[in-house]
């Protein structure tokens, strides 16, 4: 291991350090020798994944992250397993920031590992990497036992835009005993291409958790199904702002005209990023009807609604100009 410190007298300097006895000192040349961003490092950060102390581990883990030859790749994948979660927690963030192909597709076989944070974390690592060959290892993860793989998943499937994936994703979304499971699936069928999901999403809307309403609304407005338009007015009327306020987004996306009573009234809401919302979905939806309701909130008390209740009246005028009206 010596050789790699020959041409270089810093990292020489550094070697009694970085075999010392005491773990501080060890942890600390780690950081220096790190810090010098030489390949010639990567030897003695790989070995420090093998040191005793786990604070090493997990230092070395850390220290390692940027870094994608394959060696790397196997000790971080192997500190997944270590007894410290520390360490174990500084190994999976490190893989979740591999960049190559080559890095993912090494990971690929520990995503059907029997240790449920493994394969948790090696999906969570592949996923924005759009790795088609973790597509069916993904599919069949949607049935584990283990909620924070089925979340890691629905990641993966949801960056490839798995369609084939989409009965499953809809039935986690309705069903799954996780919330942030049924938050996750709720998202990912928004690469849906038709209203078979519909079904699925107004289940969502209706959940128990206000994240997951929350999620449908964004999804059923990123969709546009127009059948979607009466629930998401009740939604308005949910007992977080949160969803209302998603819900408001999503009928002006959809911009179904049958939303415009209840987007009015929105427009008096208590909630100011309530009322901007519904100045914009009536200026998206775009009909003479919201016209004095919007002329009103140009005395609105929050200066952001009057600009955007003006934005919302020119652009409805310039709609109907276009129309000829």
């Amino acid at each position: 291991m010596t050789d790699v410190f020959t041409n270089n007298a810093k990292l020489t300097e550094l070697l009694p350090r970085l075999t010392s006895t005491d773990a501080t000192v060890r942890r600390l040349a780690l950081i220096e020798l790190a810090d010098a961003e030489d390949e010639s490092q990567l030897p003695w950060l790989i070995q420090a994944t093998s040191d005793p102390e786990a604070k090493i581990r997990a230092e070395a883990a850390t220290l390692l992250a940027g870094w994608e030859d394959a060696p790397v790749i196997t000790a971080l994948a192997d500190l997944l397993l270590d007894t410290d979660d520390a360490v174990r927690v500084a190994a999976a963030q490190s893989l979740s920031g591999i960049k190559t192909r080559a890095a993912g597709l090494q990971l690929l076989p520990w995503l059907e590992h029997n240790d449920g944070f493994v394969r948790a974390a090696a999906l969570r690592a592949v996923r924005e990497l759009r790795l088609s060959e973790a597509a069916l290892l993904a599919l069949s993860a949607l049935a584990d036992g283990d909620a924070s793989v089925r979340r890691e998943a629905v990641g993966v499937l949801g960056w490839l835009k798995f369609a084939q994936a989409l009965p499953e994703l809809a039935d986690l979304a309705e069903r799954d005993r996780d919330i942030e499971v049924r938050r996750a699936a709720t998202g990912a069928l928004g690469m849906a291409s038709d209203q078979t999901v519909l079904p699925a999403l107004l289940a969502a809307l209706r959940d128990t958790s206000w994240v997951v309403r929350e999620e449908a609304a964004t999804t059923l407005g990123k969709l546009k199904f127009n059948d979607a338009v009466p629930e998401l007015i009740t939604a308005l009327n949910d007992d977080y702002w949160q969803v209302r306020l998603r819900a408001a987004r999503a009928l002006g996306r959809i911009g179904h005209t049958d939303a415009l009573p209840a987007l009015i009234e929105t427009l008096t809401h208590p909630v100011s990023n309530l009322r901007k919302e519904a100045a914009i979905a009536l200026g998206e939806i775009g009909a003479d009807t919201a016209i004095p309701a919007l002329t009103a909130a140009e005395a609105d008390p929050d200066p952001e609604v009057r600009k955007l209740a003006r934005i919302a009246l020119t652009r409805i005028d310039t709609l109907l100009a276009a129309k000829g009206g």
